[in-house]
């Protein structure tokens, strides 16, 4: 049966070097901070060509201290989308802040740049666009709205990790290694990624509660706790040699799906920005209502996802319910037609299985399945 992600068929590629890093920290003894995290620390920011990161134990986490180093708080607001998963939000609202929300390009599914101006307010203290499933958002154009209006710049970069200049071009990036991204933990863990020296000094002194780096007694601001794991540090840092390898992999995964794809009607394969650069954390489809000459929001796309896993095949929507419908967020005064897009394309997306590993063959009955889907 197909896997929408193996995470036992990366294991057995890498093995070896996996099972020697964590024999290496058992054998040392340090399971917090050491050698291995700072290794993999600095490791980091070479390959995202920047001059600081700082690990914490989660993307969460990284999105939520990446606020607060910015002393974002009560009264504040940030500007983000409202599709995506809910800890961009989360993290915003859990600092005091309010989340506003800007509808998403039709088909990158990111942030619209040129929606976001019209939402600055003299509360307005930050954007934080996310990279969705692996392709960066309008940086330039944000980047240019940020500096006209002195705002700060949080790239949510959890799913884009390896992307051309992604976490390299806000104030700050933000990374995930839950299992299944492109570069996973055994666990969990995240990094944040700066150039500025007195931001990553503020974020190492609130993952660690504020400890003074001379003395962990003498606590300078109060902090947490989100250090991550030496064992984590020692696995990831195997797991970066292969990333680029990896991403190529899941670039060429992407593109036999594209050709095989591509002439369905009603069927919408993955738009790759002109000079842009997609990692495939997913690989997305869209597929309109009227696909299935309706008008009824998202039968196609359920009917295909349902036809789909009779056949064995698993898939995923990314996400069923935008952040501004979320129960959770209901406080915030949004309504069901606020965000067009971001609900069309929650009607309308479905994610099919795509990692380094997935077979040919594997790839072949998935595409065989949907064209005798669109056959009847």
């Amino acid at each position: 049966m197909t896997k929408f992600f193996d995470t036992t068929a990366q294991y057995k590629s890498i093995e070896k070097s996996i099972d020697s890093a964590a024999k290496r920290v058992f054998k040392s003894g340090i399971f917090i901070g050491g050698e291995e995290v700072r290794k993999f620390e600095n490791e980091f920011a070479k390959f995202c060509d920047v001059k600081y990161a700082i690990s914490v134990n989660s993307g969460t986490d990284a999105l939520f201290l990446s606020l607060k180093a910015l002393g974002i708080g009560k009264g504040d607001e940030v500007i983000t989308t409202p599709f995506t998963f809910i800890a961009t939000a989360g993290t915003i609202a859990n600092t005091g802040a309010g989340p506003v929300f800007a509808d998403i390009e039709s088909d990158t599914f990111n942030i619209n740049p040129e929606l976001v101006e019209g939402l600055i307010t003299p509360r307005t203290k930050a954007i934080m666009p996310v990279h969705l499933f692996g392709q960066m958002a309008d940086m330039t154009a944000i980047m240019r709205i940020a500096k006209k209006y002195k705002l700060f710049v949080i790239e949510d970069a959890a799913q884009a990790v390896g992307a051309r200049m992604a976490g390299s071009v806000g104030d700050l990036g933000c990374f995930s290694f839950f299992p299944a991204k492109n570069i996973g933990a055994y666990g969990d863990g995240g990094m944040i990624t700066t150039n500025n020296k007195k931001l990553a000094e503020k974020l190492r002194l609130l993952k660690n509660h504020g400890s003074s780096p001379k003395d962990k007694y003498r606590n300078l601001i109060v902090g947490t706790n989100s250090r991550l794991d030496s064992l984590q540090a020692a696995i990831l840092r195997v797991k970066l040699k292969h990333l680029r390898k990896w991403n190529k992999a899941r670039a060429e995964k992407a593109k036999y799906y594209n050709n095989a794809l591509k002439n369905i009607d009603g069927l919408i394969t993955p738009a790759i920005t002109p000079n842009g650069s997609h990692v495939f954390h997913q690989y997305t489809l869209q597929l309109p209502s009227t696909s299935l000459r309706t008008s009824r929001s998202g039968q196609a796309r359920n009917a295909l996802k349902k036809h789909l896993e009779k056949q064995g095949i698993p898939t995923m929507v990314y996400y069923p319910l935008p952040l501004h419908l979320q129960p959770a967020l209901k406080y915030l005064g949004y309504k069901k037609g606020d965000f067009p897009e971001a609900e069309r394309a929650a009607n309308e997306v479905l994610s099919l299985p795509i990692y380094p590993e997935i077979t040919e063959k594997e790839q072949g009955k998935i595409v065989e399945t949907i064209k005798n889907f669109y056959a009847k």
